[in-house]
């Protein structure tokens, strides 16, 4: 199929695009965060697919060729709006975060002290993974929220084993110490 684009067959495209679309949009809403950026980098990556297939080595997977795009795509938005916001806190116009997308559970399935409960925990893990270092943030989506294994994530992001490894374990580590201060602060 990879071949079919590089050639610019719109058919092969079309076919590429819908088989994979749900998968580079999980992805990048999983490092972003925010559904209309996600749209936004998943359209990019399909174009960038598109425009550079001929250059395809097909040394791997095309899947993982697409993840390690999507991945990168994120992963670019998030520092450049890391460098956005920072030049606006220098404004003496300060402007707010972002509102984010907040996720409600269905009133109907829980009880609603229940539900609060389940939403707010939830946002609390989504503010800690977000808070994680890009590389680390990257390595556990696609492990927890893709289901990825180490070895496919090496080759996804094009990196040893044993650095997925290590960015898993720190971004745990990270993780589980922004959790308990939480927990800490919250009891008190």
């Amino acid at each position: 199929m990879i071949r079919r684009i590089a050639q610019k067959d719109p058919e092969a495209f079309k076919e590429f695009v819908e088989r994979y679309q749900a998968l580079v949009y999980s992805v990048c809403l999983n490092l972003l965060h925010d559904h209309p950026q996600a749209q936004d980098v998943s359209q990019e990556v399909f174009l960038q697919v598109y425009r550079s297939a001929a250059k395809f080595r097909f040394e791997s997977k095309a899947s993982t060729w697409l993840y390690r795009i999507a991945v990168n795509h994120s992963l670019n938005l998030i520092r450049h709006n890391r460098r956005s916001r920072w030049l606006l806190s220098l404004s003496p116009y300060e402007a707010e975060d972002d509102p984010k997308i907040r996720i409600l559970p269905d009133a109907r399935s829980a009880p609603p002290d229940k539900a609060f409960e389940d939403a707010e925990r939830s946002e609390l893990v989504r503010r800690a993974v977000a808070a994680l270092p890009d590389k680390q943030r990257a390595a556990l989506v696609l492990h927890k929220y893709e289901g990825f294994t180490s070895r496919e994530i090496a080759e996804i992001l094009g990196i040893p084993l044993t650095a997925v490894e290590a960015r898993l374990r720190r971004a745990k580590s990270h993780l589980r110490q922004k959790l308990l201060a939480y927990l800490k602060n919250d009891r008190t």
